[in-house]
């Protein structure tokens, strides 16, 4: 029988210097919180029990835990890392398990370096902390080992020369059976310059009890640390090349990769074709052979197989494109489905929609969805051709292989195969134009 996981995410830090309103751990990148990104890592390698730990000071991180289904502690006031860890052993009462200590500001951790961690203790060890080896590994506190066992954890600052030789560097990410965890933490002092209680000393209080500590370790960019908004531009560029080389590696087109921003979820099947400074906001797929032209914005949309959107699309929450579909330049969508092989092909707003297969709409035709208190939907049956610059009033129904002429205001049902005119009649008034621009020439004359 498998051993029971648990995580506690720290995040209780009081975001000095993102010099945000807003708590660090809820900054995005990749299109999500950092906070939710460790929240789904933890749910990634089966934590049956996932703590939050925040202070008083974070009333919207402690919303945003609630909201991703996180046990929540407070840690009140901050007094290290250990007085964290500490501070979720009653949000963990009654758990026997294995535990690790994650950090809501690190949002790389992948599922595969976390199962190792939890790993190396399913085999064996009682304490394992997470290593990696930076390009300068300088304020980085060190990992000591000696024949595959972590001897101890030295800060930079208490460092001898031959120490601060070793390249291997602690990440903070720790794991140990919630047992020996509390135990440790119940017995770690406080009398260093700061006064707080160190999650490090556990390795050494361990140790001492004649545990196994190990260390194990993970890529540098994995443990990528968020503290100010030069670090948030940094993982924003650094989850953006991932995807990209991704992306390219599956078998997708980037025409200008540099310029194509990704989202934490955004699927695109190989043989699609992605234009340059295109923006995926979350929720998007992408079908095979799908092309996406330059400069378009795309969120929450199913984009079916050899769909054609763009130039200058912007495609919102709800969108269903099917196979062959087209969004041409400046069309927007937002909770449509287009039939497929239908086409909107510039110029217009389809909002609150339902367009059948085969349809056409013309330039400029606008879905009036909203009366001001409330959204209405309009249908378009299969093949209905939809005239320039035709304004459809919500709610309304155009019917199968029904016509609307240009510039037409569609109040009413259209019935299937009709034609529909809903403008004034026209009226020419022989030689009025002559006689106006004379009269104005003399008036404009006498100033």
């Amino acid at each position: 029988m498998a051993t029971p996981r648990a995580a506690i995410i720290l995040a209780a830090g009081k975001s000095t210097r993102m010099k945000s309103s807003r708590s660090k751990v809820l900054h995005h990148v990749g299109g999500r919180s950092m906070l939710s990104w460790v929240a789904d890592l933890a749910r990634s390698v089966g934590a049956d029990k996932i703590v939050c730990v925040v202070g008083e000071g974070n009333a919207d991180v402690k919303a945003a835990a609630e909201e991703l289904g996180l046990d929540i502690a407070l840690q009140e006031p901050q007094l290290g890392t250990g007085h964290a860890v500490l501070a979720a052993k009653k949000a963990l009462s009654g758990f026997e398990g294995n535990m690790a200590v994650l950090y809501a500001d690190t949002p790389f951790v992948t599922k595969k370096t976390l199962n190792r961690v939890f790993r190396s203790l399913e085999r064996g060890a009682d304490v394992t902390v997470l290593g990696f080896e930076p390009d300068e590994p300088g304020f980085y506190g060190r990992l000591v080992t000696e024949d595959g066992e972590l001897t101890a954890i030295v800060e930079a600052r208490d460092a001898s020369n031959e120490i601060l030789d070793i390249r291997l560097c602690n990440s903070g990410v720790m794991a140990a059976s919630s047992k020996d965890m509390f135990s440790a933490l119940g017995r770690v002092g406080n009398k260093n310059v700061k006064g707080e209680y160190y999650l490090t000393d556990v390795v050494e209080i361990l140790r001492g009890d004649g545990k196994a500590a190990r260390a194990i370790t993970a890529d540098a960019g994995e443990v990528l640390g968020v503290n100010s908004r030069l670090d948030l531009a940094e993982a924003e560029i650094s989850f953006q090349m991932g995807m990209r080389e991704a992306m390219l590696a599956k078998g997708v087109t980037l025409r200008d990769p540099d310029t194509t921003y990704f989202c934490w979820d955004t699927s695109i099947s190989a043989d699609a074709e992605i234009g340059a400074n295109v923006v995926f906001g979350p929720g998007v797929s992408i079908a095979r052979h799908a092309v996406i032209h330059p400069f378009c914005h795309i969120e929450g949309a199913k984009i079916g197989e050899g769909a054609q959107i763009g130039p200058f699309a912007r495609l919102r929450p709800g969108t269903e494109m099917a196979a062959g579909t087209k969004a041409g330049n400046f069309v927007e969508t937002k909770k449509a489905k287009i039939g497929k092989g239908s086409k909107i092909n510039h110029l217009s707003y389809i909002g609150d929609a339902e367009i059948g297969e085969g349809a056409n709409i013309g330039a400029g035709t606008i879905t009036c969805n909203y009366d001001g208190y409330f959204k209405h939907k309009t249908v378009i049956g299969d093949g209905a051709f939809v005239g320039t610059n035709s304004s459809l009033v919500a709610p309304v129904k155009i019917g199968k292989g029904a016509y609307l002429g240009s510039g037409g205001v569609i109040t009413k049902d259209v019935p299937a195969d009709a034609l529909a005119v809903a403008r004034a009649e026209q009226v020419n008034k022989e030689g009025w134009a002559k006689r106006y621009n004379a009269a104005q020439k003399k008036r404009k004359a006498k100033k």
